[in-house]
């Protein structure tokens, strides 16, 4: 099975939250809001702030915001962001892992193609897409537009 980390899965869940406010926001304010706890907010924020996703602002209104606009920001970005490259296998071009069997492998670099099709799919789905269809995380539309108004 092929499948994002628990961390990435966040990162992404902290991210819609901060583009459907569209205001500044303290770590704890994001933990509490989408029940992820205060030190995961903390780590998964540092990460996004250090790939560019989000900006850090300091000082008693401070916290953070989008870096860039949500529909600059790709489900590539975010996985990079948290995971590194985004590599199906170790002996993809991205990979920064290396294979036992690497100088003897039939298939080695044949995953390329199938790495690049991935990649290409994970760069068209943007965090604006993600959330403009808030009912795909089960949130009713009603409640999402709600919510984004506070």
């Amino acid at each position: 099975m092929f499948k994002v980390n628990k961390l990435t899965d966040y990162a992404t869940v902290l991210l819609i939250e901060i583009a459907r406010r569209k205001v500044v926001q303290s770590s704890q304010h994001i933990a509490e809001q989408t029940g992820i706890p205060s030190p995961t907010v903390a780590k998964i924020m540092k990460s996004l702030n250090r790939a560019g996703l989000v900006a850090s602002r300091r000082g008693a209104s401070g916290g953070y915001s989008l870096e860039r606009a949500a529909e600059l920001i790709t489900l590539a970005d975010v996985i990079q962001a948290v995971e590194g490259p985004i590599a199906l296998t170790a002996c993809a071009d991205t990979s920064d892992e290396h294979c036992n069997i690497e100088s003897i492998c039939p298939v080695q670099g044949k995953w390329n193609r199938a790495n690049t099709a991935v990649r290409a799919a994970l760069t068209q789905v943007t965090l604006a897409d993600m959330v403009a269809d808030m009912t795909m995380f089960g949130v009713p539309q009603h409640v999402a537009q709600t919510t984004a108004a506070e």
